[in-house]
């Protein structure tokens, strides 16, 4: 357990004149409010708060941050206020807490959905990093340590925690240059997301442990005896063995086993300056072989994040490729303690002008996020615009772009400017014209193609990865759609006036407001292109604005359209739409939802509403106008549940009883297999089956029964791709 004398001793070691005398004091008054609190691993809750202080104590921040630290669950926890921790130990401090408050104490009241929080969260979070970056870096303690104990928590809450750590905080410590801290969340939250992949991929690793440790040790003695024959001086070289979680990546995103993973090993170089780290780049060139194209110089084109070194790709005398990276010791630094290795206090907030690189990301993703209203639209830009660009690029007169990796042409006109983006036709790509869709890759000089009245279409939205060029595409289409939903709107609603012989011009001026209001719109227009959208049908609208005397009764449905709601609605999965019982409704193919999986309804043109899984990875292209999103749910059943047919892709070893193996292993859990077939090829057998489940329950049930077959590389559910718009 930390002391908070160890605290002390770690700050007075890098700066003698701090005040010791305010960490006391928000040390005792932590510990008098927090008395008699205990936490869910039995310990007192001052334990916390301390562990907090003495992770920013190790990332030497100044003692408003530290202290802040100390205090950070004073205000949510207890009944002291704000204004209390102002009085007794500044305006600073107290700024800090509070940003860090609000972070963690988003009100329930004034949010429909907990995703709605969520965002909410995020969004403070994000202006709370611009206006004082001290409030994400204790944010990050504070999470870190929670992650450290996240085994004391409910398994459901648990889970949930680590996997905002992995989407959310974990990228925001990359972005922030905090490599170390960023690591480690990310290895926290596989070991809680995926215990048995994770416990299984260990085992793995430590088999092999002592060969790799006699590798290291074999390739260090032969790089320090080549360096120091050369000269040049070498402050460390050690060797370390690829991250678990890095290795889960790779073996998920390349589908093959550990023993197929060449790059485990790494070397690092940490030299006196930069003339140093280029003369041992030569000098490592010169004792193994160069892997073509695995050459990357990132201190002259640092990465946005302020990253800096050479890292390149070799093949020793034994035929084993390895990585070397080589850097200066302030890159070193800054690589693994990112904006918190050179921080200076400055007037409350980041003084050093090279920290400006920090926020500059963040500055542009406020500025892009400012017109996203939807929360699951925001929070899915929010996780790919944190995760890092790895791809640079060159506009014709030398200015460099970073954008993400699979980024197109279009994505780069846009992050030129809008128009260009709109009136794109194609680029000039080292000289050659490809067309809007053509990836970009490293070192690309790019110029873009523009004819004037040109406008974007739906289409571009499958070929597109950044969300500033999501958001342009989305916004131009979003008003035609609206536009023109007006107009079908006003005729849908003027002939079903005339159907009933209603005269318009008859009604009173504030008929159709009223009835407006009554839907949550605030103009006419809105409710004509609601009309128009098919959210609400032209008879529902004339209904409530013509007195009841004036209008017939309405006409029963015929016998085609009671037919098709029948087959359209059979069955226990029926899903309803709120507030609207006349519109046909389907399970979209592309991701086929099952009973109690999170649902999102798109109305189609002229097929009613097609009903996906609010994780369909169709969904943000389809999301393009919200004003055709409607809310769907599940509609309650005592009766047996439907089955539902699911098509399940599992990844195995090649060899013998594999087919068999899953097999026994879904039937001994009592589900149905429709169908199954096996292939292979480079090594890795692909087994395709359909399987019958009943609920979204049953289908993690057997997906974790699936993955605890020996020989199981990975599950998942299969999906079509649909183009958006449709």
């Amino acid at each position: 357990m930390i002391r908070f004398e160890d605290v002390v001793d770690k700050v007075r070691a890098y700066s003698p004149e701090a005040d010791i005398e305010l960490l006391r004091r928000a040390y005792v008054f932590s510990a008098l409010e927090h008395k008699g609190q205990i936490r869910h691993s039995g310990e007192p809750y001052l334990v916390h708060p301390l562990e907090v202080a003495n992770l920013l104590a190790e990332q030497r921040l100044d003692v408003v941050a530290i202290a802040a630290g100390l205090l950070h669950d004073v205000v949510e926890d207890t009944l002291t206020t704000i204004t209390k921790i102002r009085d007794l130990f500044g305006p600073e401090v107290a700024h800090v807490v509070e940003g860090v408050t609000k972070l963690g104490a988003i009100p329930q009241v004034g949010f429909s959905t907990s995703e709605e929080r969520q965002a909410e969260n995020f969004r403070k979070m994000l202006l709370a990093m611009v206006d004082d970056v001290r409030v994400i870096l204790v944010k990050l303690a504070d999470r870190l340590h929670n992650m450290r104990t996240l085994d004391h928590l409910p398994e459901e809450r648990a889970i949930r925690v680590a996997q905002e750590t992995l989407d959310i905080y974990a990228p925001i410590a990359n972005r922030l240059g905090m490599s170390k801290v960023k690591n480690e969340l990310e290895e926290l939250a596989y070991r809680s997301l995926e215990p048995r992949a994770y416990e299984a991929l260990r085992q793995k690793v430590e088999s092999r442990r002592k060969q790799m440790e006699a590798v290291m040790a074999e390739l260090e003695a032969t790089l320090a005896s080549k360096l120091k024959e050369a000269q040049v001086p070498v402050i460390l070289l050690e060797g370390r063995i690829k991250r678990l979680y890095s290795i889960h990546l790779k073996l998920k995103r390349q589908r093959i086993d550990l023993d197929q993973v060449y790059d485990l090993l790494a070397l690092r170089v940490i030299t006196g300056s930069v003339q140093d780290c280029y003369a041992t780049l030569g000098i490592v060139h010169q004792t193994w072989s160069p892997i073509p194209d695995r050459i990357k110089d990132f201190i002259a084109m640092p990465r946005p994040n302020g990253y800096q070194a050479l890292h390149t790709s070799v093949i020793s005398e034994h035929g084993m490729p390895f990585e070397i990276q080589i850097r200066a010791e302030d890159m070193h630094r800054i690589a693994e303690e990112g904006i918190a290795a050179h921080w200076k206090y400055k007037e409350g907030r980041v003084g050093a002008e090279r920290d400006e690189q920090y926020f500059k990301w963040l500055r542009q993703l406020l500025e892009w996020q400012q017109e996203v209203r939807d929360p699951g639209e925001f929070i899915q830009s929010l996780k790919i615009d944190l995760y890092p660009e790895e791809v640079y690029l060159f506009t014709p007169r030398g200015e460099v772009k970073a954008l993400p990796r699979g980024a197109t042409v279009i994505d780069f006109a846009y992050s030129i400017h809008t128009d260009i983006g709109h009136q794109c036709i194609g680029a000039r790509v080292n000289a050659k014209l490809v067309p809007i869709r053509h990836r970009l890759k490293n070192g690309d000089i790019v110029e873009i193609v523009t004819q004037a009245g040109r406008s974007p279409s739906r289409d571009w939205l499958a070929h597109i990865v950044t969300s500033r060029a999501r958001q342009k595409i989305r916004h131009f289409i979003n008003a035609q759609e609206k536009q023109r939903a007006l107009e079908i709107g006003r005729r849908l609603f003027e002939k079903e006036a005339r159907h009933f012989g209603v005269n318009l011009k008859t009604l009173a001026a504030d008929a159709l407001g009223k009835v407006a209001q009554e839907h949550g719109l605030q103009r006419v227009d809105d409710l004509m292109a609601a009309v128009g959208y098919g959210k609400i049908s032209a008879r529902h609208v004339l209904q409530k604005a013509v007195p009841a005397e004036r209008l017939p009764e309405p006409e029963q449905p015929g016998r085609l359209a009671s037919m098709m709601r029948r087959v359209l609605r059979s069955g226990e999965d029926r899903i309803t739409v709120r507030g609207a019982d006349d519109l046909l409704v389907f399970r979209a193919r592309c991701c086929n939802p099952i009973r109690g999986e999170k649902i999102i309804g798109y109305i189609t043109r002229g097929k009613g509403v097609s009903v996906h899984s609010a994780t369909c990875r169709n969904v943000l292209n389809l999301m393009y106008d919200p004003e055709r999103r409607i809310e769907v749910e599940w509609a309650r059943s005592e009766k047996t549940p439907a089955t539902y047919a699911v098509p399940l892709s599992v990844i195995v070893e090649d060899r013998k009883g594999m087919l068999a193996a899953v097999s026994a292993k879904v039937s001994g859990i009592n589900t149905n297999i429709r169908s199954m077939e096996a292939t292979s090829e480079q090594g890795q057998g692909r087994i395709d089956m359909t399987v019958e489940i009943n609920d979204l329950k049953h289908l993690e049930k057997v997906i974790a029964s699936i993955k605890g077959v020996t020989g199981v590389l990975d599950v998942e559910r299969a999906t079509r791709k649909v183009v958006a718009g449709s």
